[in-house]
């Protein structure tokens, strides 16, 4: 199961935050965290919101190689990080979550 922890979420926030596409998926990822770790015994232990949240930090991280931890990161695009969404929407539908998903343009949903 792919995971990362809050010191992995912080540094790509440091990283790629700025990025149009990383930062919005970098602070929704952020948003799920913490939310499930109010409503449950924490991201480390819950692992339904991990795999919800599968496909966006693969999107963040990809193979983990310096590669794709500098640089401008081309690979990480719109319909990807909307893709990567799907299955974040579902599980906070399922679970009745209130954490914010934010979108490419900024808004909020």
């Amino acid at each position: 199961m792919r995971y990362m922890n809050d010191y992995d979420i912080a540094r790509a926030q440091r990283t790629f935050g700025e990025h149009p596409v990383l930062g919005p998926a970098i602070e929704t990822l952020g948003n799920l965290v913490v939310w499930t770790n109010c409503h449950s015994d924490g991201w480390a232990y819950w692992p339904k919101p991990c795999r919800a949240a599968k496909r966006l930090m693969e999107m963040i991280e990809r193979d983990g190689t310096w590669e794709f931890s500098r640089g401008e990161r081309l690979d990480a695009t719109e319909a990807e990080y909307k893709a990567a969404l799907r299955p974040i929407k579902a599980f906070r539908t399922r679970y009745g979550g209130d954490f914010d998903i934010v979108e490419v343009d900024g808004s909020i949903s």
